[in-house]
């Protein structure tokens, strides 16, 4: 069995921060989802698990940091091209997201655009084209 992650994110209002990740191309899962979460999944490996404050405090006694004004964390999503990483972005800033609130990432081997999610949560999308890298990375070395 592959290892898996869910990301457990803290938003103010689920059923907008549900229609934003299904824009962006999650599917919600109903399995794992009520009024308090929506289990969204990117891949079979990758799942956002987005939960009301409410049940969010129910697994930590820290106070919930808002996303708008600090970050501890980053996340990123790999793209299988460079259009596909703006068309995410795109959807992102279509469905009420910040677009490319970070510089973008833009290398002969690599392509990267980031967002925001409406509470705030920065998320990175990556191409990388591994040909192409492994040749730079052979020539770095020879």
């Amino acid at each position: 069995m592959p290892r898996m992650i869910f990301l457990n994110l803290p938003v103010t209002d689920l059923e907008r921060a549900t229609a934003f990740y299904e824009a962006i191309g999650a599917v919600r899962n109903p399995q794992f989802s009520d009024d308090t979460a929506s289990c969204m999944v990117f891949s079979e490996a990758i799942y956002a698990m987005l939960t009301t404050h409410d049940k969010f405090r129910q697994f930590t006694p820290k106070p919930i940091a808002d996303a708008k004004l600090s970050n501890q964390a980053l996340f990123c999503l790999s793209a299988d091209s460079r259009n596909e990483v703006d068309e995410i972005v795109g959807k992102a800033e279509g469905a009420g997201g910040v677009a490319d609130p970070g510089p973008k990432d833009e290398y002969s081997f690599m392509y990267g655009r980031s967002f925001e999610d409406p509470d705030g949560h920065m998320w990175g999308v990556n191409w990388m084209d591994m040909a192409a890298f492994a040749a730079q990375s052979d020539m770095t070395n020879a």
